[in-house]
């Protein structure tokens, strides 16, 4: 188990979570702590697994995937492995959780247009077996991303 992460260590994540490309010795001077400090927090970060990497955040319909939904489905609960094994095979499933209420799990897909949204929903995962049924749930609207996780001020 990983020990507690204390003020800084918060302080540090949320830094890098405003701004990934931050340079150490700008966090060090943002945080009042020294460049070895802030280097020897983030690797330890990195190596418990608190910070898994740095990725670039992607505009969806900039980038040619205009149309996004969160898509629902109930599983046979023995076949969860197996179809999410498969999903994070599909091209578009940006994001899958396994949920507990009234279906069992939730994915958030991004997709060129309708017509490929239906192709994936359709022919890919409804054609998996142990998926007994999907709901999808188009994203009319999503704010303009902060940075910041929601919630956290």
């Amino acid at each position: 188990m990983a020990s507690p992460l204390d003020d800084t260590d918060h302080r540090i994540l949320d830094a890098l979570t405003t701004d990934g490309r931050m340079s150490m010795r700008t966090l060090a001077e943002t945080l009042h702590i020294s460049r070895a400090n802030a280097y020897a927090r983030v690797e330890r970060l990195r190596e418990t697994g608190v910070i898994r990497g740095f990725r670039a955040e992607v505009d969806p319909a900039l980038s040619g995937l205009g149309t996004s939904a969160y898509v629902t489905l109930n599983v046979r609960q023995a076949s969860w492995r197996q179809i999410a094994a498969q999903l994070r095979e599909l091209p578009g499933i940006t994001h899958i959780a396994l949920v507990g209420g009234e279906f069992d799990v939730v994915l958030l897909v991004r997709a060129r247009d309708n017509a490929d949204l239906r192709r994936l929903v359709l022919d890919e995962i409804q054609g998996m077996d142990g998926v007994i049924s999907t709901r999808t749930l188009l994203v009319f609207e999503e704010p303009e991303p902060s940075g910041a996780p929601v919630g956290r001020g």
